[in-house]
């Protein structure tokens, strides 16, 4: 343990922005509250992900607090490239931020899409898309404060209604030295509407750095055609990786190896009941019926969940 992180042998870092150059369309496990702990992100490498996010963690609690950086991040030597999502308001504290994570990851990423109420009201996530000005000093912070010239420096966004504004938010950051873009293709105010990919398409062609798209991405044909309409670098995925974590492979729905994976790389992780009940819940949900989706989702311990897909599947 160092400094209140966990770090299980030892790591070996890469440079993301070698995925960038490579010529081929970068496929990432997008940062999910909860979700896209170590043990998930061990499960996405083994089907053909490329670049795996942490969940978003409070830059200020990290750098004042060893219990949270113990529980917050944890990581081992086939854990990457792996970049580390932070929210931060203030230029410093981000960059003290990185400083700690510098040695255990390969790049950080500034959280400016989170719609959450909390994170708004806090100064976080969203709100930050309509401070420019602000985005631009904490790139450039880090950047000048990280020796590791390999060490990324991301941000994801949002986009306004007035792509103008995106775009100009974009190009300050790309001055300040950022490493690539993400962008969820809808507003702060949209949650299920269509994702604009056609905006995605428009910032891609202002920018000289790479862009991933992010929004809706259900299976890897989604991505090859959101590739195809935003000629976006990499393409980011949330909600259908939980759905499918081998959705990179090219498995139309989740394999049972892939379960089978799971249910071996969460035992020897000892992730908690839940979030290793959740991810079952998520990865079987079009592969069970009605009917044993209500038997299934209410096991209550490790054993019984065992038993069951023992029972059911010979797993």
């Amino acid at each position: 343990m160092i400094d209140g992180i966990r770090e299980t042998k030892e790591c070996r870092l890469k440079d993301p922005m070698d995925l960038f150059s490579s010529g081929q369309v970068v496929k990432i496990c997008a940062p999910m509250v909860r979700y896209s702990k170590l043990a998930f992100r061990t499960l996405v490498r083994k089907y053909s992900c490329d670049l795996c996010y942490t969940p978003m963690i409070v830059a200020a609690d990290f750098v004042r607090s060893a219990k949270a950086r113990d529980s917050e991040f944890t990581t081992n030597k086939g854990d990457h490239p792996l970049i580390v999502q932070f929210a931060a308001k203030e230029a410093q504290v981000l960059c003290d931020a990185a400083r700690i994570i510098c040695p255990f990851a390969d790049g950080i990423d500034l959280n400016c899409g989170c719609p959450q109420r909390w994170a708004m009201s806090e100064g976080y996530g969203a709100c930050l898309i309509n401070k420019p000005e602000l985005v631009k000093d904490m790139v450039r912070h880090v950047r000048s404060q990280i020796d590791n010239p390999k060490f990324s420096v991301s941000i994801k966004i949002r986009i306004h209604e007035d792509l103008k504004r995106t775009v100009d938010l974009c190009q300050k950051a790309e001055a300040a030295g950022v490493s690539w873009i993400t962008v969820h293709g809808r507003s702060i105010e949209e949650r299920h509407q269509p994702v604009h990919y056609d905006a995605i398409k428009i910032i891609k062609q202002s920018m000289s750095i790479p862009i991933v798209a992010n929004g809706d991405i259900k299976s890897l044909k989604d991505a090859e055609n959101v590739h195809h309409l935003t000629e976006a670098d990499g393409i980011m995925v949330a909600r259908g990786l939980l759905a499918n974590p081998a959705m990179f492979a090219g498995y139309e729905e989740t394999p049972f190896q892939c379960i089978q994976d799971w249910v071996d790389i969460a035992l020897e992780h000892g992730t908690p009941f839940t979030c290793f009940h959740h991810h079952l819940m998520y990865m079987m949900e079009r592969i069970t019926s009605k009917q044993e989706k209500k038997v299934f989702n209410v096991l209550s311990s490790t054993s019984a969940v065992l038993d069951y897909l023992n029972d059911h599947y010979g797993l």
